[in-house]
């Protein structure tokens, strides 16, 4: 007996969008489009008449808008919203806040419309399936943050540890919690890779650098890497690491996708492994697929440490299962422990290790 398709409803206010996002999803037998709404009051109602599991949701709408739609989704439904997001600065803006709220994911509307909205269908079709059977964590699940002072200048003194951080789908929500925990003396530099297109990674740093008491920044070629201070990946490029004889820096590349994506955390842990070797760690998060996962094993091989999140703290248990199904994760670690095991890895001295095994029990 085949599996019922995945009921879907379409909320935007362009009357094209409610026809070509539909057109779309017909594609797939594994989705159904059981309605569309034009605005939020018509959305609320429509999930309540047609009791759809997975909800595409326009921001930008009049009337109740998304955010606020959002709101009362995430406070009646705990439904899972796919946001289908503008590319304007203003649009990258509230696209993050909507996934602060509780938003599974996003996907950016092409500049080119009628020509390109096929292949963004597409990513849209992958992120549809899986929001019907994730998890439904929510960041509001997890304890409050330690608010934490932020450092007053950045420090030029040597990372311990150069820890790579690979993470899609539920990474800006789980990144905002970890790197949140971390206290400005940490002396680990951080490098992530984070699913995510050009035009939204700039303002994605800039949010997590006002919740944190890191230096964090979108990375830009030729960035030291320094302790306490997190480098996110630009989107449509690759980030690499680089030991150079006057000091660790990042390195920036257009090259090709891997794994169907730019960034790739498999480039970026290929380098950690390259360069570093045991001062590496590797992490891999939450996110579909299975990028990261042969980059950690070459991490691993080059005797850093290599940690992935556990199934039951995973938004989607994708990448994180990938890899340790092939055997490369060294420790499995709870999001709410993550803070405190890289904490213990970057310590200096004999102890770390047992408090590393501390942290985790």
């Amino acid at each position: 007996m085949s599996a019922q398709p995945v009921r879907v409803l379409v909320v935007d206010d362009s009357a094209l969008m409610r026809k070509l996002i539909p057109q779309i999803l017909a594609t797939d037998n594994a989705i159904e489009v059981v309605g569309t709404a034009m605005d939020g009051n018509f959305g609320l109602k429509k999930i309540e008449e047609l009791k759809p599991q997975v909800i595409t949701l326009d921001l930008e709408m009049p009337g109740m808008g998304g955010l606020d739609m959002l709101r009362e989704i995430m406070r009646r439904h705990r439904l899972p919203v796919i946001v289908v997001s503008s590319h304007s600065t203003q649009g990258a803006s509230v696209t993050l806040q909507a996934l602060s709220l509780g938003a599974f994911d996003f996907v950016a509307k092409p500049t080119d419309v009628t020509s390109r909205m096929q292949e963004s269908g597409q990513e849209l079709i992958a992120k549809i399936k899986a929001a019907a059977h994730s998890r439904g964590i929510q960041i509001s699940d997890l304890p409050e943050p330690i608010k934490r002072e932020k450092a007053r200048s950045v420090s030029n003194r040597q990372a311990t540890k150069v820890i790579a951080i690979g993470v899609s789908t539920g990474g800006p929500q789980s990144l905002q919690y970890v790197l949140s925990q971390l206290p400005a003396d940490f002396p680990g530099c951080i490098v992530v890779v984070q699913h995510m297109p050009e035009g939204f990674t700039e303002m994605f740093a800039r949010r997590l650098n006002e919740c944190s008491a890191l230096s964090i920044k979108e990375a830009q070629s030729g960035d030291a890497l320094h302790g306490g201070r997190v480098l996110i990946c630009p989107g449509s490029k690759h980030l690499k690491v680089k030991r150079l004889p006057l000091g660790d820096v990042a390195v920036l590349s257009e090259e090709a996708r891997v794994n169907g994506h730019r960034p790739s955390a498999d480039v970026l842990f290929k380098s950690v492994a390259e360069e570093f070797g045991s001062r590496g760690v590797g992490v891999i998060m939450t996110g579909m697929g299975d990028d990261g996962a042969h980059g950690l094993g070459l991490i691993k091989v080059g005797g850093g440490m290599t940690i992935a999140q556990s199934e039951r703290s995973c938004v989607v248990f994708g990448m994180p299962k990938a890899a340790i199904e092939r055997g490369h994760a060294m420790r499995i670690v709870d999001l709410k422990q993550m803070a405190s095991t890289l904490r213990a890895l970057c310590s200096e001295g004999a102890g770390s290790e047992r408090a590393m095994r501390a942290a985790n029990d």
